[in-house]
């Protein structure tokens, strides 16, 4: 059933973002895009203008949204099957950055029934197509404007995911999200970050790591193969890219609820 509406949200995905642009202005955006992924990640992302331009956005949405939604689930699925005490169990799943709501809807799709899911962004593009996301994957869910840094976390949530935001956030943000993730983590709350493999942008990993270890959490670095969309293919063979195996670094804690 989830291979079906996997299918279905990324035909809907290409007619989307291809109705107004030709195959080969997305290519050109996306060598844009990681360029600014690979060399500029501190300043061109965490004020959004590597969103600038239809280009950018239908690149961003068509390559990194696939790839982070197989990237996370993946993460997700080898992490709870590792332990019965990290099972999912339906619920809410809050998404902290949620850019195209692909984390939340990751790890949505997991849960018997499904979770609901809500999205958190400070960008009006991309909460739109969050909704999007949502809608085209059948899942009950919501995209807020916000920001992750200040996010109060809900009572009720029992899995939170933050991908490739938290090293966007400032130190004092981070030590603010990382006081309000550990006390939703008492509350029996599930907790995953995914960031770059990389730690030279990343100087405050070690000290989260250990704050996640005193959680009864994990810290582990991932080189996953997965298969990817034809799409995704497409685009990486024309862009010169080459997304055959899937890295990234995670923090998760679990707990029974």
């Amino acid at each position: 059933m989830i291979e079906v509406q996997v299918d279905d949200w990324l035909r809907e995905l290409e007619a989307r973002h291809f109705a107004n642009l030709r195959f080969s202005e997305v290519t050109r955006a996306l060598r844009a895009l990681s360029s600014a992924y690979v060399e500029r990640r501190e300043s061109a992302l965490a004020d959004h203008r590597a969103l600038d331009g239809a280009g950018k956005r239908a690149a961003f949405a068509l390559y990194y949204g696939p790839i982070h939604f197989e990237l996370i689930r993946a993460i997700t699925e080898r992490l709870t099957a590792a332990s019965d005490a990290a099972r999912l169990a339906p619920g809410l799943v809050l998404d902290l950055g949620c850019g195209t709501g692909v984390a939340g809807a990751a790890v949505a799709t997991l849960t018997t029934p499904r979770s609901r899911v809500v999205g958190i962004d400070t960008h009006p593009w991309t909460l739109d197509e969050a909704r999007f996301t949502y809608r085209a994957l059948g899942l009950q869910g919501e995209a807020r404007r916000g920001f992750a840094g200040r996010t109060r976390i809900p009572d009720h949530a029992t899995f939170v995911v933050g991908a490739f935001v938290v090293n966007e956030l400032k130190p004092a943000e981070r030590d603010d999200l990382l006081r309000e993730l550990q006390a939703a983590t008492a509350r029996g709350a599930a907790v995953l970050i995914v960031e770059p493999i990389s730690l030279r942008i990343s100087p405050w990993w070690e000290e989260w790591a250990a704050a996640f270890l005193l959680m009864g959490g994990r810290a582990d670095e991932w080189k996953l193969r997965v298969d990817l969309p034809p799409i995704v293919k497409r685009l990486a063979k024309a862009s010169s890219l080459r997304p055959d195996a899937l890295t990234a670094r995670s923090l998760f804690v679990s707990k029974p609820r």
